[in-house]
């Protein structure tokens, strides 16, 4: 029976400019390093049987990263967990660890459907406009934006992604909170929702100049939001 250990860890500010490619990257080094017997694939070019949750951003940080490592052999929890803490870099933190249900048989990948976000905003702006434009997009019953990739450009309702209404938080550090669907067909990102309430609703904030952390991904189970650990 394989060993499949998946583990919460973050990605901090640190890191916040490199790849998902670079963040796997340095991940799978720590693995190495703390000398946990990782599985790998067969074949000319192995590769250690590590799968991550959903690839984030760059530019945005996390609280809340998943990832699921197959062993070669049996190994202690505890062990992994005080070893992987040793080993990994500034802006990655091991926060816990399970061993996989054997009979869970969904890869990670598929498992998230939704993600939290929260965005810090920059001091000095008109707080009622957010309030306005916030309340604008809600009060849409569509909203399609330019989906832009380097292969392709297609418009895309975002409004059907939406897993909650936004919500402005005024503190110390005024903050939105976003929730977003992750579905076969598709979805979207924070930033793109942002771009759609500035460049549509009169949101008076770039986003260039906000802070995006990702703080949860969920899947349901017995009609709950569960976090990817539960």
């Amino acid at each position: 029976m394989k060993t499949i250990i998946r583990a919460e860890i973050t990605k901090g500010e640190e890191i916040r400019y490199i790849s998902h490619l670079d963040y796997a990257g340095a991940v799978e080094r720590a693995i190495r390093r703390a000398g946990i017997p990782a599985a790998y694939s067969e074949g000319f070019n192995p590769h250690m049987k590590l799968a991550f949750a959903s690839a984030l951003a760059v530019g945005v940080t996390s609280s809340s990263e998943y990832m699921d490592v197959e062993l070669a052999e049996p190994y202690s929890l505890s062990c992994f967990t005080q070893l992987l803490e040793q080993a990994l870099p500034k802006g990655i933190r091991l926060k816990r660890a399970i061993y996989k249900d054997a009979a869970d048989k969904k890869a990670l990948m598929a498992l998230a459907e939704r993600a939290s976000y929260r965005i810090v905003l920059p001091s000095g702006y008109n707080k009622e406009a957010i309030k306005k434009a916030i309340a604008s997009f809600e009060a849409e019953l569509d909203v399609v934006i330019w989906k832009v990739t380097p292969k392709s450009r297609k418009e895309v309702e975002v409004k059907q992604y939406m897993a909650a209404p936004i919500k402005f938080v005024e503190g110390e550090q005024d903050e939105i909170l976003m929730d977003i669907l992750i579905t076969p067909q598709g979805s979207v990102k924070p930033e793109q929702i942002l771009r759609a309430l500035y460049d549509m609703f009169g949101f008076p904030i770039e986003v260039e100049t906000v802070q995006i952390e990702r703080t949860g991904l969920f899947c349901r189970r017995n009609g709950k939001w569960t976090a990817l650990i539960a």
